[in-house]
């Protein structure tokens, strides 16, 4: 295929060649993963997917820290939006709507991804445009159709907070500044992780997990090739993909956007037009509407759009709940509670 690049990764004990799949332009950082689709004793992977484990060595202060900033309203330039406007602890980590509304009240261009499990990504934005948790902080917090701030505005807002400029003297050496404003942050966003899915639990040895149908749409999600871009930790996030390998989605759809182009926009590269982050699917049941476009409402559909474009297969109605009660499987739990 033109333009195709391919790397390999571990599926059910055999290397996986993606290029053959489709115009792969990037590879997994997880370890290579092996075994069986049945449940694995305590301490082994199944298949392609690594189960999430609870998050250590952070320093807890910093932590609170960045969830307090990560919630506050001030550091927008308007004083209306936090990172939590968008992205909702309670709702799944992102906020249930197509198109978020920044700065104002004007929609933006693509769907807001979860943050739960955001560490596990190998690239943050849709367009896989910078690589950690602290350079993603400037794109909402500087874009004039997000929050439509500056550091300069968000470092004087905290250092005139007394009691905030008082725990960052505690926790940081150097104060209140852009660099340990993004540390904190980036910080808290490094704990969100959610571990104890009914899948974990079934990669961990309990084979009563999980219900049978899940295991079958496991089974499917394997066969099928969904775990040639979908695997790892995050069950995703760490490769690119065309959206529309076997068929035309754009054509299909319509009214192409300059946000549609992903990381073309970015390298400016043909072979990345219509090219995209692979999502997670840590939590996918709770975090609709799905795509970048935020077009697709539900979950059933998802999977059968994704089928159909990316698979050439046409799913019918027992496969596809087979493969929605996998993905349900996946949702983990955060301070104790499931999502």
């Amino acid at each position: 295929m033109t333009g195709a690049k391919t790397c390999a990764i571990w599926r059910l004990g055999y290397v996986v060649t993606l290029g053959v799949l489709g115009n792969v332009v990037g590879c997994s950082n997880d370890p290579p993963v092996s075994g069986s689709p049945k449940a694995a004793t305590t301490g082994e992977l199944a298949g392609p997917i690594a189960r999430v484990e609870p998050v250590s060595g952070l320093d807890p202060d910093r932590v609170v820290l960045g969830r307090d900033l990560f919630a506050d309203r001030r550091l927008s330039g308007d004083g209306k939006l936090a990172c939590s406007s968008c992205h909702d602890l309670a709702h799944g980590g992102a906020d249930h709507v197509a198109l978020s509304t920044g700065s104002h009240g004007v929609p933006l261009a693509v769907n807001t991804p979860t943050v739960f499990n955001s560490a596990l990504n190998f690239r943050q934005f849709w367009d896989g445009r910078v690589i950690s948790l602290e350079e993603q902080i400037d794109g909402p917090l500087l874009s004039p159709a997000e929050m439509a701030s500056s550091w300069s505005l968000a470092v004087s807002t905290i250092r005139g907070d007394t009691s905030l400029a008082s725990r960052f003297a505690k926790s940081y050496p150097s104060g209140v500044t852009e660099e340990s404003v993004k540390d904190a942050l980036a910080t808290f966003e490094r704990s969100l992780a959610t571990p104890s899915a009914a899948f974990d639990r079934y990669l961990g040895g309990d084979a009563d997990a999980i219900t049978p149908q899940a295991r079958h749409g496991f089974e499917l999600f394997t066969s099928y090739g969904c775990s040639a871009c979908h695997q790892g930790r995050g069950v995703g996030g760490n490769m690119f993909q065309k959206l529309g390998v076997m068929a035309d989605y754009f054509a299909d759809r319509g009214h192409e956007t300059d946000a549609d182009q992903g990381r073309f926009n970015v390298t400016h590269d043909e072979a990345d037009r219509h090219v995209f982050k692979v999502p997670s699917l840590r939590n996918v049941a709770k975090t609709a509407p799905y795509l970048h476009d935020g077009s697709i409402g539900t979950l059933d559909e998802a999977v059968r759009v994704m089928a159909r474009y990316q698979l050439g297969r046409d799913l019918g109605a027992t496969d596809a709940r087979a493969l929605v009660a996998f993905l349900e499987s996946l949702t983990g739990t955060y301070a104790g509670r499931s999502l």
